[in-house]
C-alpha cells in the first residue's frame, strides 16, 4: 500500500526527577548530600532513509513516544537518558507542524535528519545544591517535560522528470517501456492510483529517474478527484513530459484537454507551468495522431513529438530531448 501523507502525535520523553540523599557511612559522620541527576528524556528524532518509498509505516500508529529518563540515584548516581526515537521516511518528505501549519523541515536527500520534539532535561538531585551556607540541600528539581506536538509528514515524489497527462495517456506504459518498472496497466482510467518511479538508463554515466504521475482532471488544484494527491509529487520534477493521447475515451478534444492540465498546474502553483515542458502526442499507430501533432505544434509554434510506447516509435527522440533538457553541457 502507497500512503504520501498522514498526521501523527509525537511525544519526546520526560526527564527523571534529580535525587534527594545523604552519604551514609560508617566512620563518615559528615557525609554530605549525594543525590544524582535525572537523566535526559529522549529525543523524536525524523530520518529521510535510503529505501524507503511509502508512509505506510506510520498510518496505522498515531502516537509515537520516545523513552523517559530514568531518576538519580544516591552515592552520586546520574539517572540514565531516554533513547531517541528515530521515525524513518521516505526521501523528499516534508514535516509539517500541524497546529501551525509551517513547515518544519524538506528532508529532501537521503539520511537528511531532524529533530521533531526535544526531550526533557533531567532534574538535579541535592548534589547540586550544595554551598557553604546550605551544607545539607533538601531540594532536588523534577526533569523537564519533553516536547508534544503533532506533525504532517507530505510525501513529494523525487523524480528527474515527471510524466503528465489525462488519465489512460499512456504514461504508465512509456514508463514501463523506458525503465524497468513495472507499473499497472490496463484499458481503462485511472489504473495509476500512486506516483511509479522508474531508472532509465542511458549509457554508463548517464540516467535519470521517471516519474508516472496520476492522471490528472479538471478541479484537481482545488482537490477534485485526487488532485492535490497528485499534484504534490508533480512539484519535485526538474522536468515536464506531457503525454497528449489523440482519441480519448471520453470524446473529449486532445488540444482542449491539453490547456486544461496547463490551467490545473498554473491554478495549484504558477511556478509549475515555467518547468521546462516536452509534449508528446502518444499512441501514434492510431488514425489523426500525427495530424493532432502538427496542429498544436503550429499552435504552441515549438516542436511536438509523436510517439508510441507499443511500437517504440520515436521513443529515443524523447529520450535525447529529455537528456538534452538534464544535461545542457553534454551537447
Amino acid at each position: 500500500m502507497f500512503v504520501d501523507r498522514v498526521e501523527i502525535e509525537v511525544q519526546a520523553g520526560d526527564g527523571g526527577a534529580g535525587c534527594v540523599s545523604f552519604r551514609r557511612e560508617r566512620y563518615v559522620p559528615r557525609g554530605g548530600p549525594n543525590g544524582g541527576d535525572g537523566g535526559n528524556g529522549g529525543s523524536v528524532v525524523v530520518v529521510a532513509e535510503p529505501g524507503v518509498d511509502s508512509l505506510v509505516a506510520l498510518a496505522h500508529r498515531k502516537f509515537w513516544r520516545a523513552e523517559r529518563g530514568t531518576p538519580g540515584q544516591g552515592s552520586n548516581k546520574h539517572g540514565r537518558s531516554g533513547q531517541d526515537l528515530i521515525i524513518h521516511v521516505p526521501p523528499g518528505t516534508v514535516v509539517i507542524d500541524a497546529k501551525h501549519g509551517f513547515v518544519l523541515k524538506d528532508l529532501t536527500r537521503p539520511n537528511d535528519r531532524m529533530t521533531a520534539a526535544r526531550g526533557g532535561k533531567g532534574g538535579w538531585g541535592n548534589t547540586r545544591f550544595k554551598s557553604s551556607t546550605n551544607q545539607a540541600p533538601r531540594q532536588s528539581t523534577p526533569g523537564e517535560e519533553g516536547e508534544r506536538r503533532r506533525l504532517i509528514f507530505e510525501l513529494k515524489v523525487i523524480a528527474d522528470v515527471g510524466l503528465i497527462g489525462k488519465p489512460n495517456a499512456g504514461k504508465s506504459t512509456l514508463l514501463s517501456r523506458l525503465s524497468r518498472a513495472r507499473p499497472e496497466i490496463a484499458d481503462y482510467p485511472f489504473t495509476t492510483k500512486h506516483p511509479n518511479l522508474g531508472q532509465v538508463t542511458i549509457d554508463l554515466d548517464r540516467s535519470f529517474v521517471m516519474a508516472d504521475i496520476p492522471g490528472l482532471i479538471e478541479g484537481a488544484h482545488a482537490g477534485v478527484g485526487l488532485g492535490h494527491e497528485f499534484l504534490r509529487h508533480v512539484e519535485r520534477a526538474g522536468i515536464l513530459v506531457h503525454l497528449i493521447e489523440p482519441m480519448p475515451m471520453d470524446g473529449s478534444d486532445p488540444i482542449e484537454n491539453y490547456h486544461a492540465i496547463r490551467n490545473e498546474l498554473r491554478r495549484y502553483n504558477p511556478k509549475l507551468i515555467q518547468r521546462p515542458e516536452i509534449v508528446a502526442i502518444t499512441k501514434s499507430e492510431l488514425p489523426g495522431a500525427a495530424d493532432l501533432r502538427d496542429r498544436l505544434a503550429e499552435q504552441l509554434e515549438r516542436d511536438v513529438l509523436l510517439i508510441s510506447a507499443v511500437t517504440g516509435q520515436n521513443l529515443n527522440r524523447l529520450t535525447a530531448a529529455i537528456v538534452r533538457h538534464l544535461h545542457p553541457d553534454d551537447g
